[in-house]
């Protein structure tokens, strides 16, 4: 077996790294996929390997410009272009063409998992991982969908194009793919999830949060739901998380655990495999941690955009605990992320970079359903969502002083809808909570929300553009060579 996915990602042949011993224990690096044990490590790469943080972060108005005058910035590519919302041309580390190669690498390993379950009639006993697969394949089309076609519009018609939906193995060297649309691209996701889920029942994985449990798809399904404005769906779901749908204890709890940690600490507490919070995580080849990269880009977490939230109190009347580190004045960084570097010449200080990344946590879960409570006018259980996020992330909480209420909140976003008020609360709360992660931008596009970025000349004068709800540039570009390979139209501008 080779997982293969040629034209679509316009590369000669695709090799998992995190499966390549045992693909290459037969002499012509093939081996059949011929069991359940076979098929359960295959599946455990069925998963991104590379990460979005970059793309959405600088996409979305949690990135400001730091002006040309702030000491030890940088204008590295893919930084500027994508703050700027233009097309990006090189393929490195944090580049759309990386995200959308990897993406593809793991729906390849995800498609000959079904395969081989089902050529080999496993039965049975491969449920779990047929489950497994399903579920992989659609949070990865998903991803992609949402990077590289218009947003799902609740209750339109969504008949612009969408993404490539892989079912199956590649065998042709080079094939031709169509987008679909993003209507077509949602029924499938959907029909994966609905066939995936109760697959999941009764399956044991060694590390339960490197793999898509019945907890991990659940949380997916709320995030998938609420895109689709579907709301009493994205409830149901994210109850069947935890027993009962009690998120105490089961979520990030920062100011309690971390004021104490030391830096390197803090940033591996995020990404453990045995926190409750961490519900799916994969390991991804990144830069994006390091102080070089995002952190000292001259388009990124600036001053504006850290004052704004991380020194202003939040509606609930209390400011989010927070660990932040400079390089220099006015460059910031969350440190949300551990980076392992993997030697492959230790004399020659040569290697790769690695990030455990977290793709679904329970905080997002918790958050969606508040959403969800909010839009379904059952305000009451939205904020006690809300104020149970609060208690773990503002120090000395207490419901008398930091509870959410619509007042509060109505005053704090000068609005008179009570409902409105609690989305904005919770949408403000997520800003909060997953800054750096990547998963404002996913709100930006849910809600339609029009996108400000600054621009400082060296007088530290500001001019602005913008990026509202109907302009194309919200969509990623298709990568060209994708574009050449596999006859995909690319997006318009």
């Amino acid at each position: 077996m080779k997982v293969k996915i040629l034209s679509i990602l316009a590369v000669s042949v695709i090799s998992l790294s995190s499966c390549k011993k045992f693909l290459e224990q037969e002499p012509d690096n093939r081996t059949e996929i011929n069991s359940v044990e076979k098929v359960a490590q295959l599946v455990g790469t069925a998963y991104p390997s590379y990460g979005y943080m970059a793309m959405a972060e600088l996409y979305s108005d949690n990135a400001c410009d730091k002006g040309p005058l702030v000491s030890g910035t940088n204008t590295t590519t893919p930084f500027p272009e994508m703050y700027n919302w233009e097309e990006v041309a090189s393929t490195g580390n944090n580049t759309p063409y990386q995200y959308w190669t990897g993406v593809y690498e793991g729906i390849a390993a995800a498609n000959q998992a079904l395969k081989s379950i089902k050529e080999y009639n496993l039965g049975a006993a491969a449920d779990p991982y047929r489950g497994e697969a399903l579920l992989a394949r659609a949070y990865g089309h998903f991803m992609l969908v949402t990077f590289f076609a218009k947003a799902y519009v609740p209750g339109g018609a969504n008949d612009s194009p969408g993404i490539p939906y892989v079912l199956e193995p590649e065998e042709a060297a080079i094939k031709k793919y169509g987008r679909g649309t993003v209507a077509s691209v949602y029924a499938q996701i959907e029909e994966d999830i609905e066939e995936g889920i109760p697959l999941l029942t009764g399956g044991t994985w060694a590390v339960p949060a490197y793999h898509f449990t019945p907890a991990a798809a659940h949380a997916f399904a709320a995030r998938f739901y609420s895109f689709k404005a579907e709301w009493a769906k994205v409830v149901d779901h994210a109850n069947l998380i935890f027993t009962g749908g009690d998120f105490t204890g089961n979520i990030r709890n920062i100011a309690a655990e971390t004021p104490s940690l030391s830096a390197d600490e803090y940033r591996q507490w995020f990404n453990k495999g045995d926190k409750k919070f961490n519900l799916l995580l994969h390991e991804t080849y990144s830069v994006y941690q390091r102080s070089t990269s995002y952190g000292t880009s001259r388009y990124g977490l600036g001053v504006n955009v850290y004052s704004g939230y991380y020194t202003k109190a939040s509606p609930a009347g209390g400011t989010f605990y927070y660990r932040s580190w400079t390089s220099g004045t006015g460059n910031y960084t969350l440190y949300k992320y551990w980076e392992y570097f993997y030697y492959t010449n230790v004399s020659a200080g040569t290697g790769r970079p690695y990030i455990m990344l977290p793709l679904l946590t329970s905080d997002e879960a918790l958050m969606n359903r508040a959403e969800a409570y909010a839009q379904l006018g059952m305000l009451d259980r939205a904020i006690a969502d809300c104020d149970l996020m609060a208690s773990v992330r503002i120090s000395g909480y207490s419901k008398a002083a930091y509870g959410v209420t619509a007042e509060k909140s109505k005053a704090y976003f000068n609005v008179t809808d009570d409902q409105e008020a609690i989305i904005l609360t919770v949408l403000d709360f997520k800003r909060r909570a997953f800054m750096a992660e990547g998963l404002r931008w996913l709100d930006v596009l849910r809600h339609r929300i029009t996108v400000k970025h600054d621009y400082i000349d060296v007088n530290n004068d500001a001019t602005y553009k913008e990026l509202g709800p109907d302009d194309n540039r919200r969509m990623f570009q298709i990568p060209e060579s994708a574009q050449k390979a596999s006859n995909l139209a690319p997006n318009p501008r």
